[in-house]
């Protein structure tokens, strides 16, 4: 075979390894984009769990020293808990009396307070809408009088009727008031006795400190003239916030909220002791004062405090992060994994707390939940999980 002959085929097997590498390549590159199609999302297990509404307020530090606990009325003592000299929490039950009359009075007082309430706003709205009927037919009567439609005597009878509409709501309205007003009194005188004392009739300490008197004696009296306890707390501090009227009903003494002071670098769990039945008369905000834990030290009065109270609570029930719930318009979706495609589903909430929503309905536990990555989705796209949790 010449040398000629020998070189080209030498030439030709040389092309042939390269195309066949190239080819290689391009298939390995090909491999490596169908490995990373579909759009790459972090995804949680959707589960069921509790949440609760959290209402943020802030307020202060306060000195707290001698604590002097009171009932004003006489009542039979049917169990006592603790000694003089022993050392109490906030929050712990000091004796139990026998308050169950007061407490229905005050339970039906209430009632008859919402009751009263919900009368005067109810006959306000019958009264408005009465007005209003009289003052139309006033205003169209006298459109009709300028192209002489109408006549003056018929104006002069529709704006007596107005009149007498609006005297007999100022009248009735007048008398619902002072009703409601009755019962606002009552109430509050009630909420005075049951100071300090939780619903089901226990005296409850307002402070951490050392019990240094107890008249409470089981089987016995206790009179609203002598304190049950008093407790000394010195060194102690107590926090006290301003709440809304749309707050105050959902928050009882014995209630926990998370305290959290900056100034310290401190967060603690407080203890409600007292809620003020009585708004402030310039702010028209409740007071609510809360314990501090006698571990917690470095606070100082007048301390900016920040406190949650979590009203609201849903138990068992589907809990997933905010920022998975997506919005348009009046619709809220998010997307779940499915044999590695997106789907789209539409869903209804409930309560919101700190990162999180409540899930009525649109989802079940065990389903994968698309929590980054969803904003870039659409129903049917493929997807990639690229990390999540469960």
């Amino acid at each position: 075979m010449s040398q000629k002959r020998i070189l080209s085929l030498t030439l030709a097997a040389a092309l042939m390894l390269s195309l066949s590498a190239c080819g290689g390549e391009e298939s390995s590159t090909s491999g490596s984009q169908e490995e990373t199609a579909g759009v790459a999302v972090q995804v949680k297990e959707v589960t069921a769990g509790d949440i609760s509404t959290e209402n943020k307020v802030s307020g202060k530090v306060v000195a707290d020293n001698e604590h002097t606990v009171m009932v004003a009325t006489s009542a039979k003592c049917t169990a006592v808990y603790v000694e003089a000299g022993d050392v109490v929490q906030a929050g712990d039950k000091i004796c139990t009396l026998d308050l169950a009359s007061t407490l229905a009075s005050y339970n039906a007082a209430n009632i008859s307070y919402s009751s009263a309430v919900q009368s005067y706003q109810d006959q306000k709205a019958i009264f408005d809408k009465q007005i209003q009927l009289a003052q139309d037919n006033v205003n169209n009567l006298k459109q009709l009088f300028e192209i002489g439609a109408a006549s003056q005597l018929e104006i002069d009878q529709a704006e007596l009727s107005l009149q007498q509409a609006q005297a007999g709501r100022d009248s009735t309205l007048a008398q619902l008031e002072a009703g409601m007003q009755s019962y606002k009194s009552n109430v509050e005188q009630l909420a005075a006795v049951l100071e300090n004392v939780d619903a089901g009739g226990n005296v409850i300490a307002p402070a951490s400190g050392t019990l240094v008197s107890l008249s409470a004696v089981e089987n016995g009296f206790v009179s609203p003239s002598m304190p049950v306890a008093v407790i000394d707390g010195v060194d102690q501090m107590k926090v006290q916030v301003s709440v809304s009227e749309a707050l105050v009903p959902k928050l009882a003494i014995g209630d926990e909220a998370d305290v959290s002071v900056s100034a310290v670098e401190a967060s603690f769990v407080g203890t409600i002791r007292s809620v003020e039945q009585a708004a402030n008369m310039q702010t028209k905000l409740y007071t609510v004062t809360l314990s501090v834990p006698a571990e917690v030290g470095g606070l100082m009065a007048g301390m900016f405090a920040d406190v949650t109270f979590r009203t609201d609570t849903s138990a068992n029930t589907i809990v997933v992060p905010t920022e998975a719930i997506l919005t348009s318009g009046d619709v809220q979706y998010v997307y779940v994994v499915e044999d590695g495609v997106a789907r789209y589903v539409e869903v209804t909430t409930g309560l919101t707390g700190t990162g999180v929503t409540e899930v009525l309905t649109g989802l079940t536990p065990g389903q994968q939940l698309v929590t980054v990555g969803q904003s870039y989705l659409a129903d049917g796209d493929p997807v990639r999980v690229v990390s999540g949790e469960g």
